[in-house]
């Protein structure tokens, strides 16, 4: 049976910016991220993205431009010998108060729903506060990596009640480390 894992995008997957990644020409994978989902998905993991975009609310970006930027994710991962099954964004604003904005669950909920199962023993991995909280209040894994925001995370974990989390340098190391205690 295949386990289900859940990444974060900017920041864990591919490079972030404090300007939002906004056209598939700002895209650029992290070194080793594609290989990851790819090894993930050779020891039968499913692997969905849980991704907040609000650079569609903000008008930074349209939804046509989010979809090149998903296509051109799926085509190098595929590239690599992977594959991402599923992609779950927020299209909202901070401001909208929607319940899908992490660090609010609706997402991870969503997910639990569309693959038939709970969270208590999925992990998820990202790079942000908010990432980390929608995993605890679902009782996922929550894993943080170095890559994106994480680096400026790690001394402050304690603080928000994750001082158990992982840290990892980067997905290639989280998924290093998952499959060798697999």
């Amino acid at each position: 049976m295949k386990k289900l894992i859940v990444l974060d995008r900017d920041g864990v997957i591919n490079h972030d910016s404090d300007e939002y990644i906004k056209s598939p020409q700002e895209w650029l994978p992290i070194d080793g991220s594609l290989e990851a989902i790819a090894r993930l998905n050779h020891a039968d993991y499913q692997v969905a993205v849980a991704t907040n975009q609000s650079g569609i609310a903000r008008k930074l970006f349209t939804m046509d431009n989010l979809v090149d930027m998903h296509n051109k994710m799926h085509q190098l991962v595929s590239e690599v010998g992977g594959h991402i099954d599923a992609v779950f964004f927020c299209p909202h604003a901070p401001r909208d108060q929607c319940d899908c904005r992490k660090p609010r669950p609706g997402m991870l909920i969503d997910i639990a729903r569309r693959y038939n199962t709970n969270m208590r023993h999925v992990h998820v991995i990202g790079d942000s506060l908010r990432d980390l909280q929608a995993a605890t209040a679902v009782d996922a894994l929550p894993i943080l990596v170095k890559t994106g925001k994480g680096e400026k995370m790690v001394d402050g974990l304690s603080e928000h009640g994750l001082g158990d989390t992982p840290v990892f340098e980067n997905l290639s190391a989280a998924v290093d480390h998952l499959l060798d205690t697999k």
